[in-house]
């Protein structure tokens, strides 16, 4: 495998929600995409994204070259590999499947192709026995949704996964400005999707209990320290929650407390009941505002805090 070797076409297999976001993300950044897709109708919809999303893109600017006529659709996907550089695949969430494509993944392509997956909880592990013949090419580039907004991607290796892979899906993913981080150990959801989800544990579990409404807790959320998680990550913050003592004075203070309160989180069960609660709470959030409508102020929020986010970056050198 050729480290050197530049990725400048792009073969995005399937184009869903994910698929749609990195090709519109892939076309800013002055890069040759061919997406491929089964579903009827996948192109127009993905031209449709794709040009609903180039104004956000615009706004947080293009790279030279950077034009949606660089987008080509086909149904084959032998053609779509066929000068691919790098795979971004983002099929279903099923082992077979999954295992399945890769298969054909690594049969049609060149050795030095990294085939990475957007695979927001299987480990690679499970999909590599796929690729019998190149596994230290497939690796996880997961991205945060939506990805052409979103900067972060999680790059996990699986147990044939090679270094070099790593090192050059994380290359490449910084390059067009991701944040990567590399997790080191396997994990089912990976990173950021395990913290979430401990989270929405606390958030349903306060929800169903009636301890505070849907509205409320997205307040508390979004608000509180949701704005300081915008800026700096949890582990940051506690030091610092310290003052001058920093993390070490912090876990001193608020180590005892916190460790208590842990011990009286919910443990919530998905029963029918249980999801009813919340359903009904959330629709009387959302009022009559549309998905579309709570799309895009979602969109317009995200764009400022990135455009923010990367001025400061600048300053800073």
């Amino acid at each position: 495998m050729s480290i050197n070797k530049p990725i400048r076409h792009i073969a995005i297999v399937g184009t869903g929600v994910i698929g749609a976001s990195w090709a519109a993300l892939f076309l800013a950044k002055g890069l040759k995409v061919v997406a491929t897709d089964p579903a009827p109708n996948a192109e127009t919809r993905l031209r449709e994204f794709v040009a609903s999303a180039w104004p956000a893109l615009t706004r947080l600017g293009l790279a030279p070259g950077a034009s949606q006529s660089n987008l080509s659709f086909t149904a084959d996907l032998a053609e779509a590999l066929a000068n691919a550089d790098f795979v971004q695949e983002n099929g279903p969430e099923r082992v077979d499947f999954k295992q399945k494509l890769y298969g054909q993944l690594d049969a049609l392509l060149p050795e030095d192709v990294i085939i990475a997956s957007s695979s927001s909880g299987i480990p690679m592990s499970q999909i590599q026995p796929g690729a019998a013949t190149h596994p230290e090419r497939c690796v996880i580039g997961h991205p945060f949704n939506p990805p052409h907004l979103i900067p972060l991607v999680e790059i996990v290796g699986g147990a044939k996964t090679s270094a070099e892979t790593i090192a050059r899906a994380d290359e490449f993913y910084t390059s067009i400005g991701r944040k990567t981080v590399r997790v080191n150990k396997e994990m089912q959801g990976h990173i950021a999707n395990r913290l979430q989800a401990a989270l929405a544990r606390e958030v349903y579990y306060l929800v169903a209990e009636g301890v505070v409404s849907a509205a409320d807790v997205d307040t508390a959320l979004s608000w509180g320290p949701g704005l300081r998680w915008g800026i700096m990550g949890n582990m940051m913050l506690n030091h610092l929650a310290g003052g001058a003592g920093g993390i070490e004075h912090a876990l001193k203070q608020l180590g005892g407390p916190m460790a208590a309160w842990w011990k009286t989180l919910g443990t919530p069960e998905m029963t029918a009941e249980f999801q009813q609660k919340l359903i009904d709470s959330v629709h009387v959030e959302v009022g009559s505002r549309s998905i579309a409508e709570l799309e895009a102020e979602r969109d317009e929020l995200l764009i400022g805090l990135v455009e923010l986010r990367n001025k400061r970056k600048e300053i800073n050198g």
